[in-house]
């Protein structure tokens, strides 16, 4: 490949990578991105008659998400040099001490938490704006988000007039585990940081503050016109302010100081409840930083050391199959034991069979585990110079593993499933989905209980739970009368649960809580859900195509249907509260768009179903009303292109009688 062929595809490349970076779905680690950058920024330099002013080398960032006000950072927030090695970090100290024309400097070392950069601003004591660094230039003002994070004050002591101080938002190891339960397999995140990164750039504050979004603060840009004497100093009147600081950083002295801590935090940081890929090293005295300056990517006065992945050479047993609650066929390694992370590792998923092709997984390969800053493991590299002889290509499956049906591959899906609704697999998930805590709630139908019924042959699906008796249960194993009889009240009270319950539990793909939340407030009733045309559906607001077709699907299948009607024949009639109670906006179509300032999206979209109307997601010439906020976008020049009347937030509350509020 030529210099010039190798540049172009790096260049589209990491264009690419930096997108789905920047919207919480990366799809490489950190690590293979800077290997990447590093190779990019080799050819450049070896090829100066290439240059291109746009090129990805030369950004500090991701693009910002342009949905969101734009906020510019003054002075930007750049990027930071990562080095991998001692070696590479000794020679950067090396650079420093040049610069500063001195034998010995200061450090403030510090953990690199892995989460998403935010950039505060307090006025008169008050939080007034939360941005992210976008592209380091130009970010997203994200304010109501940030204020959804408990641990960044809302207000600080009112002397400091104006205050701007740079940090990281992130999700704790805990509260990202909790974020995870429940959701479908497609929607579950592979770390925290992707989590966070979904959180910042969510519509709605109330979603936020659902993720539980936690902060460290750990620069101050400027305090009332004036910059602080050192970082350490910083910190100090970081603490004094209120603001989030992380304990664990340290006052170094010399370099040997620096690696002592950080050989310290490397033994430390998998007992730490947030995920970091590093430390970063920053001179400490501001005089010494702008003698240093800085180049237009990243300031020569800081670095980040990065703790390599941990990888583990180990050998692959076997390929095991697995079916999904929804059906999903994926290909899991099994192999030797090893220890990532402080923890056994024995498995790892190769989640579809087109990336178990790609890197050519076969049982008796030795291969690289790498755990890094991921929760999940996952084979990195096939060792192919250890291949065995006679290893052969692992077979994609035609036929499910489980129940011998034909799988089905949906268009523009990578996944492979099984959409026999009776396959034992997805029965026994499906019922103790159906049974979980955000589903129907039936306390004491948990995994163990629910296989020794199908083993009984006393239910063949969810809707059969509903004609258990006593008797039957008390005659299971480790089942008396007193618990049978506690399981089936637990039965009888799941009956007339919430209507957006018994949708979640019906394990619809693609339909996890949110979006059962969103079809109960359409829909109101399940008969009306089960004749919905796509058509229909695609009209509601966050209800796309892809999640339109699941549903109708689903409710194509007559099995489906026909566990459905033996519910509703044995006594299953959900509520839903959230009924019109006015007619103000009855046979309308309403779509809302942009930032508004006195009520969320979802709290606009409450009010337009109670007073009988129905909340669009698009814009068409159905449409009766836009509600235009502040930076409407693509939505107000369709409506102004179709006719469609515009009205503000305040003109919208007065038509819905909300204006005194």
């Amino acid at each position: 490949m030529s210099p010039k062929s190798e540049i172009d595809k790096l260049r589209k490349d990491l264009e690419r990578h930096n997108r789905l970076y920047y919207e919480g779905k990366p799809e490489i680690t950190d690590f293979e991105f800077d290997q990447r950058m590093r190779r990019l920024e080799e050819l450049e330099k070896a090829h100066p008659e290439l240059d291109d002013p746009n090129s990805p080398s030369r950004r500090v960032g991701g693009a910002p998400i342009t949905d969101f006000p734009q906020v510019i950072h003054d002075p930007p927030m750049l990027s930071i040099e990562n080095t991998y090695t001692l070696d590479e970090l000794r020679d950067w100290h090396g650079r420093v001490l040049r610069g500063i024309g001195r034998e010995e400097v200061e450090y403030v070392a510090e953990l690199k938490i892995d989460g998403v950069s935010i950039s505060l601003l307090y006025e008169n004591g008050e939080l007034v704006r939360g941005a992210t660094r976008g592209d380091g230039v130009r970010g997203d003002d994200v304010t109501p988000n940030v204020r959804t994070v408990r641990a960044l004050p809302l207000k600080i002591d009112k002397k400091v007039k104006r205050l701007e101080v740079r940090g990281e938002i992130y999700i704790s190891k805990r509260d990202f585990a909790k974020f995870n339960e429940g959701l479908d397999e497609e929607e579950q995140l592979a770390n925290p940081r992707n989590a966070a990164a979904g959180a910042v750039r969510q519509k709605d504050p109330k979603l936020v503050a659902q993720k539980r979004l936690s902060a460290y603060v750990y620069h101050v840009v400027t305090l009332d016109g004036r910059q602080v004497e050192s970082q350490w100093a910083a910190y100090e009147l970081l603490d004094r302010a209120g603001l989030p600081t992380n304990p664990q950083r340290r006052l170094c002295a010399s370099l040997d100081e620096v690696i002592a801590f950080i050989e310290e935090i490397r033994e430390l940081r998998h007992k730490l409840d947030f995920e970091i890929d590093g430390i970063v090293l920053k001179v400490n005295r501001r005089e010494e930083q702008l003698e240093l300056g800085a180049t237009s990517k990243a300031p020569r006065w800081v670095v980040a050391f990065k703790y390599p992945p941990e990888a583990a050479q180990t050998v692959v047993r076997n390929i095991n199959v697995y079916v999904g609650r929804t059906g999903s066929v994926t290909p899991v390694a099994e192999f030797d034991p090893v220890r990532l992370g402080g923890t056994k590792v024995v498995n790892a998923s190769l989640h579809n069979f087109e990336e178990l092709a790609r890197k050519d997984v076969r049982i008796g390969d030795t291969i690289m585990v790498e755990k890094g800053g991921d929760v999940i493991p996952k084979v990195i590299e096939v060792l192919l110079d250890k291949r065995p002889v006679g290893t052969v290509e692992f077979a994609r499956p035609t036929e499910c593993p489980v129940c011998g049906e034909p799988l089905h591959q949906f268009e523009d899906e990578v996944a492979i499933r099984c959409i026999n609704g009776g396959c034992p697999a997805i029965v026994l998930q499906s019922i103790t989905h159906f049974a979980s805590r955000k589903a129907m709630d039936i306390e004491g139908l948990g995994d163990e209980t629910v296989k020794a019924l199908l083993a009984a042959n006393l239910i063949t699906d969810y809707a059969s739970v509903y004609a258990l008796t006593v008797e039957q249960i008390a005659a299971l194993p480790r089942h008396g009368e007193l618990s049978a009889k506690k399981l089936v009240n637990q039965i009888e009270g799941s009956k007339t649960n919430e209507l957006s319950r018994l949708i979640f539990g019906l394990g619809i793909r693609m339909v996890g809580e949110r979006a059962a939340k969103i079809l109960a407030g359409h829909c109101q009733s399940l008969d009306h859900l089960m004749n919905a045309t796509a058509e229909e559906l695609v009209q509601i607001h966050e209800i796309g195509p892809k999640v339109a077709e699941a549903i109708t699907f689903y409710f194509s299948i007559p099995a489906n249907r026909a566990r459905i009607e033996t519910m509703q024949q044995l006594g299953v009639a959900p509520t839903h509260t959230a009924t019109a109670t006015g007619d103000r906006l009855a046979g309308k179509t309403i779509v809302v768009t942009g930032t508004l300032n006195r009520y969320s999206r979802e709290e606009i979209h409450k009010m337009i179903e109670r007073e009988g109307g129905k909340a669009g997601s698009s814009v068409s010439s159905k449409t009766s009303y836009l509600v235009a906020g502040e930076a409407a976008g693509s939505k107000l020049e369709k409506a102004k292109t179709l006719g469609v009347e515009v009205l503000s937030e305040d003109e919208f509350l007065a038509m819905v009688g909300e204006q005194g509020l």
